[in-house]
């Protein structure tokens, strides 16, 4: 059953190891953040640092792992129809608008929605680390290190495919900053799927 996220929201929900989430941008140009957690001891968390030293690249699809601060394998990559996310920024927030939008009552951002829809498990914000974007299009220039947003190649119906290779508590959101979503605000929609089903694609 697919399950939607409404523009600038999130969700939170339980995934076990062995079960597949498919994340899907309904109408292209929708990043959505991405974050998990070791549902024993949330303590253990998706870490950008880790898996990009591991992978020794920048940008991950097809069959590379995402580990934890623990150096565990929480997930791994299994399809994906677009090829181009980010690890790198943490997600947007009221500091986020306050400092580069200039928002004078900036709204609360993927940040916000995370630390809401992880409460009930009781995830503190603080806990919260720097999420892989989905979707999201980074661009680093060589020679200066800088990095460009720029709108996310995703198109209608494109999805990525990740297993669980524990049981986790995971939060989504469809991300709520401007220049990540092209400058529009959409839904993401997502599915979790039984571990020996047949994955149909999109």
């Amino acid at each position: 059953m697919i399950t939607e996220i409404p523009a600038r929201s999130g969700a939170a929900f339980k995934l076990n190891k062995g079960e597949r989430l498919r994340v899907i941008d309904p109408n292209g140009e929708q990043v959505s953040d991405m974050l998990a957690f070791n549902a024993a001891d949330t303590d253990e968390v998706i870490s950008s640092g880790r898996t990009l030293d591991y992978a020794s690249k920048l940008f991950l699809s097809v069959g590379d792992p995402l580990y934890s601060n623990r150096s565990n394998v929480m997930l791994r990559i299994i399809e994906d129809t677009v090829g181009r996310h980010d690890f790198l920024l943490t997600p947007c927030s009221k500091d986020t608008f306050r400092i580069i939008y200039g928002d004078e009552h900036p709204h609360h951002g993927c940040f916000g929605n995370l630390s809401h829809a992880l409460e009930p498990y009781g995830i503190k914000p603080d806990q919260i680390p720097v999420a892989f974007n989905i979707f999201m299009n980074v661009q680093v220039n060589g020679e200066t290190g800088e990095l460009k947003v720029d709108p996310p190649m995703s198109k209608a119906g494109d999805h990525i495919l990740f297993e669980a290779d524990m049981d986790l508590i995971v939060a989504l959101t469809a991300c709520s900053a401007l220049q990540s979503n092209n400058y529009a605000f959409k839904p993401i929609h997502y599915e979790v799927l039984p571990a020996a089903e047949t994955i149909n694609h999109v």
